[in-house]
């Protein structure tokens, strides 16, 4: 009766598993099929590669929103991640037990609030912050990137810290007993040990960053050109498809999905890095 019972939860928790790799598979296979016919006649290279984006006229050239992309989640990457590791050294190393009891729900808090929330808070006060001490209209790559930043940090600091403090306890001791400091353990010893841990979240966090629509469309201007500096607006992929599909058919709804092939093939790339540095760890 016993091995019954394991049998059949065995397959019943198999089956739950392939239920959620099948919805995985057919959401792909529905994107793919949507998106590929539009490429098939533009050409790959035309389609990634093309300056203009004018789908009335019959032209689907999504280059300058990969180039927004891309800045955007730089941007995010550059001011999140140093801010991100701090707190996660200072979270495992440095942090009485009150104040990281305190600051760890609240860092999992902001991993809650609705993104556009994050969207309304920078249109009304980071944009014209930027926007009368730095010119320009406000609406920019700073400023999408100032709200990707904060958006990525949970999952950075929540995975850097993780990966701090699964480290054996003789790596600090070990390095304590040679007569390092508390900061030369940190940076010499236990950074390195937990580098893997630690790349392994910031991909996933410009992963995040880079799939991020909602917040991006209210602060990023939505311009679709190449940004000259980080004071210009900008469109990014999913800010793209968020905008127009709501209206878009024939060949213009296909070029949309198949902008949403090349992000989905992006964030795979991204997601397959972090594995890898996740398991060589």
């Amino acid at each position: 009766m016993k091995s019954f019972n394991e049998k059949f939860a065995e397959v019943v928790f198999l089956i739950i598993a392939f239920s959620a790799l099948s919805v995985l598979a057919l959401i792909t296979v529905f994107i793919f099929i949507e998106g590929l016919p539009i490429i098939a006649r533009v050409g790959i290279f035309n389609f990634v590669f093309g300056m203009t984006w004018s789908p009335s006229h019959g032209e689907f050239g999504i280059f300058p929103m990969v180039i927004g992309s891309v800045a955007v989640t730089l941007g995010a990457a550059i001011l999140g991640v140093p801010v991100a590791l701090c707190c996660s050294i200072f979270l495992a190393e440095f942090a009485p037990a009150k104040i990281s009891n305190l600051i760890r729900p609240a860092i999992q808090l902001l991993a809650g609030i609705p993104s556009v929330v994050y969207g309304f808070w920078g249109l009304v006060f980071i944009v014209p912050i930027i926007r009368n001490y730095l010119g320009g209209p406000g609406l920019s790559i700073l400023a999408g990137s100032v709200i990707l930043a904060i958006m990525i940090l949970p999952t950075v600091i929540s995975i850097s810290e993780v990966s701090l403090l699964s480290l054996p306890r003789l790596y600090k001791e070990g390095a304590f007993a040679l007569g390092a400091t508390h900061w030369q353990t940190i940076r010499s010893v236990l950074m390195p040990a937990a580098k893997s841990g630690i790349v392994a979240g910031i991909i996933l966090g410009i992963g995040r960053a880079i799939g991020e629509t909602m917040a991006v469309i209210m602060v990023l201007g939505n311009a679709v050109a190449i940004p000259l500096s980080i004071l210009d607006p900008a469109r990014t992929l999913t800010t793209s498809i968020g905008i127009e599909m709501g209206y878009a058919s024939g060949e213009h709804r296909e070029a949309l999905f198949a902008t949403g092939i090349v992000l989905l093939i992006i964030i795979m790339i991204l997601n397959s890095i972090a594995q890898y540095a996740a398991r060589k760890r």
